[in-house]
This record gives structure tokens, C-alpha cells and sequence, in this order.
């Protein structure tokens, strides 16, 4: 099979209009799907409703502890959902504080209290000339959503099959003391779905920042997300590690329930440094009386420990998994050889990164919307939307039925290869 690079001008010509036939075939379908986001499907939401039945008005409504859920109070969150959440991301459960259902809404907290009030008696962020942030790319765009609000300068730090560039980073943040944090997605990286190697883990537990409120905002979102039983990504766990390096204070890890359970009605945590939450919670006692005691109930008597949410993600995985094997599948079909477009095979988490060919990606995104299907902007993967090379793609599985899927994939390989003919003509 030539690549599309390999063909004249003519055998190009004659191949997009053979594609531009398909192509208003699909126009006249009516196609109004969305895989903008990554929310799980109607599927996904229906494996959580056994939840609604665990609590009743004859439910016993206290806690191990003896406290009455519906009452004020326990700022941390109830022992047993400190239990829970702590073993879903492997760390003792006196190292982790429950919040209310979003880690977003934490990291977006934790950015807040550092302008106003420092970090562990540093100046606050807000006073000083100029702060940083590394952003590695692609990356998560809520993250750096949270990083532009605040006025933060982001810094662009590529993503490498192993995690991100970590020399360029030990360089960054060992010269700057103005570089204050770095966003992180380190298991099936969004949209990647990498996992951080064991080196790199390493490496950020052992960095030498030149600021010492420098902290790593370690999102491990997807650490339960496998889309396989029996070939599953292996991440280190960065607190126990940054404690082993004398660096204990380095790092705030989130997790949530969010793509667990529901996600409008999830459970969030942060896990840190006894310092660290020492200062969190002095902010905590401020802020609120206490996070939403009865869903922390309600999830720890649904799962009951790590086991059950093992259980309970498998049946995750048999509805993810089709989705993405379909998407990956048809890639592989289509566009292999043809030098259009690169791709990664995640094995979990919810995107799947596509990279096209340079100052492509606008252009593919807005042929696939003209024919009925909406994506995530091109360029929402980078902090401000600016993609320097135009060329990623993040691909939301999650949400269509498979049939929907399939039908939305065939479309956006079509995209690709009519975008792609029209660069290659162009730079010619």
C-alpha cells in the first residue's frame, strides 16, 4: 500500500473524489452525535443504581464511629470512605482527606488557597511578579482551564512514551523558583493514556525544585480504569516514594469516584504529607463543616472495600472495552501506512489520542461537525488551546452506543484522509 505522500497528484485527485462521494453520503444521514466529552454512557451509569438502595429513611445512618451522617462534622470524612479511597490509590488512610464529589473542585481549591494564602508560610502566589506552571502535552484541558483562570503562565513539556520529558523538567524547575507546580495524569494519561514508568515516578520524587512551594498535582483519576483483566498498566506510587526520597511534601495526589460511581455524585479525596494536610484542613474548617457524610456512606456500604470496586469496574471495562478496540480497530484498518496519522492502543482510562498530520487537526474536527459529529476541539489539549503543530485529536469513546461509535469513527477516518489529501496537495 503506497502512503498517501507516495501518490501524484493525479492518484490523489482521484481518490478524494471518490472520498468526497462517501463523504456527502454521510452529510445526508443526519448524524447528530457527540463525543466532545468523556461522560460515561446511560450503560456505565445504570452498573452504580444498586447504590440508590443502600440508604433508606430505615437505614441505620451512622458511622463505624458511632456519628450520626446527617449531622455536622468530621471535617476529614468518615474512617471507613477514608479507607476506601486511600486503598483504591495505595496510601495509608491517615495520609487522605474526603472532599465532596469532584477532585477538579480540590485542585481547583488547592490552586486558590496557594494565591491567597502560600503554601506552608510561603508568600502567597498572588503577590509575587510571575508564577508557572508545567503542563505536559496533551494533556487534561480542565487542568489547565484551572492554571489560565488563575492567570498562570503555562509551559509547554512534551509527553514521552515513559511519562513526561523529565530533563527537561529537573532543568525547568531546578532553574526557576517562579515555576510552582506541574499537572499530572499519571496512570492512562488524558488523552494519551500513558503510564508514567517507574524511572519517571522516580525522578519526580527525587526533584530538586528551586522554589519550595513547588508541588506536583499528581491527578491519578484513571487508577482502577483497566480496560483488561489480565494486561493492566502498573503505576508507583508517588506519596510513599517522595516520603523515601525526603521529599515528603512535593506532591498532592486526587482521586475520585466520579467514573466509578456517578459522576455529579462521586466521592473526591487528596492524599499528601502530614504537613500538607495539616495546612488543608486549617483552610477545610473554614470553608465548610463537613462534606456530604451520607454519600461517603452510601459508597462504602455499596463497595465495601477495594475488592468490590475491582468487581464493579470490570463491568466498566466490558462496556469501555468494545468501544475502544472498535475506534482503535477501524484506525488500524483505514490508516495504517498511509503516514496520515499516529495513534496509541491505551490499555484504560477514556480518551484515545489521535495525532494527524501538521495544521490538520482544525480542519478534520470541523469536517467531522459539518457531518453531524461533534468532537473536543482541536488544540483543547494544550494550555490555551494552542496546539503548536495543529495536530492532536482527543477521541471520547465513552458516551455513543457502539453502534454510534463505529458509525462516528468511520466518519472521522474519512476526515482524516480528506484533510490530509488536501494538505499534502497544498504543500506541494
Amino acid at each position: 500500500m503506497k502512503s498517501y505522500q507516495e501518490m501524484s497528484n493525479d492518484e490523489l485527485l482521484a481518490l478524494k473524489g471518490e472520498l468526497e462521494t462517501t463523504y456527502k453520503a454521510f452529510q445526508g444521514k443526519g448524524l447528530k452525535l457527540d463525543m466532545s466529552r468523556g461522560k460515561p454512557s446511560t450503560e456505565q451509569l445504570d452498573l452504580s443504581m444498586g447504590m440508590m438502595d443502600v440508604l433508606n429513611s430505615s437505614t441505620n445512618l451512622k458511622c463505624e464511629a458511632g456519628i450520626d451522617c446527617r449531622n455536622y462534622g468530621v471535617i476529614d470524612g468518615i474512617q471507613e470512605a477514608k479507607e476506601l479511597l486511600a486503598s483504591m490509590i495505595e496510601v495509608p488512610a491517615e495520609k487522605i482527606i474526603i472532599f465532596g464529589n469532584s477532585s477538579l473542585n480540590v485542585m481547583f481549591d488547592m490552586v486558590s488557597h496557594a494565591m491567597t494564602h502560600g503554601v506552608l508560610g510561603s508568600t502567597p502566589w498572588a503577590k509575587l511578579d510571575k508564577v508557572k506552571f508545567l503542563c505536559p502535552v496533551p494533556g487534561y484541558d480542565r487542568h489547565f482551564k484551572i492554571t489560565e483562570y488563575f492567570g498562570i503562565e503555562m509551559i509547554n513539556v512534551p509527553m514521552l512514551p515513559t511519562g513526561p520529558d523529565m530533563d527537561l523538567i529537573e532543568k525547568l524547575v531546578s532553574e526557576d523558583d517562579s515555576i510552582k507546580g506541574i499537572w499530572c495524569v499519571p496512570k492512562y494519561s488524558n488523552p494519551q493514556g500513558i503510564t508514567y514508568s517507574d524511572e519517571t515516578v522516580h525522578r519526580f520524587a527525587r526533584l530538586k525544585p528551586a522554589a519550595k512551594d513547588f508541588r506536583i498535582f499528581w491527578d491519578n483519576a484513571y487508577s482502577v480504569h483497566h480496560l483488561y483483566e489480565d494486561d493492566q498498566d502498573i503505576l508507583i506510587e508517588l506519596v510513599t516514594e517522595c516520603e523515601k526520597a525526603g521529599n515528603p511534601d512535593i506532591v498532592y495526589k486526587f482521586t475520585s469516584t466520579s467514573k466509578i460511581s456517578f459522576p455529579g455524585s462521586g466521592v473526591a479525596a487528596i492524599a499528601a504529607s502530614d504537613a500538607n494536610l495539616k495546612e488543608i484542613r486549617q483552610h477545610m474548617t473554614v470553608q465548610t463543616i463537613g462534606h456530604d457524610k451520607l454519600n461517603e456512606l452510601r459508597h462504602v456500604r455499596y463497595f465495601k472495600d477495594l475488592d468490590g470496586i475491582t468487581e464493579h469496574m470490570k463491568k466498566h471495562a466490558a462496556s469501555m472495552r468494545p468501544k475502544f478496540e472498535a475506534v482503535v480497530d477501524t484506525f488500524e484498518k483505514e490508516l495504517n501506512g498511509l503516514g496520515i496519522g499516529k495513534w496509541i492502543r491505551p490499555k484504560g482510562g477514556y480518551f484515545i489520542s489521535f495525532d494527524s498530520l501538521e495544521g490538520c487537526a482544525k480542519a478534520i474536527v470541523q469536517k467531522a461537525k459539518d457531518a453531524g459529529v461533534v468532537m473536543t476541539p482541536a488544540g483543547a489539549t494544550y494550555p490555551y488551546g494552542k496546539d503548536p503543530k495543529d495536530s492532536n485529536i482527543r477521541i471520547a469513546p465513552s458516551f455513543p452506543t457502539t453502534e454510534e461509535l463505529a458509525l462516528a469513527t468511520e466518519l472521522f477516518v474519512l476526515c482524516v484522509k480528506l484533510v490530509s489529501i488536501d494538505k499534502i496537495l497544498e504543500n506541494r
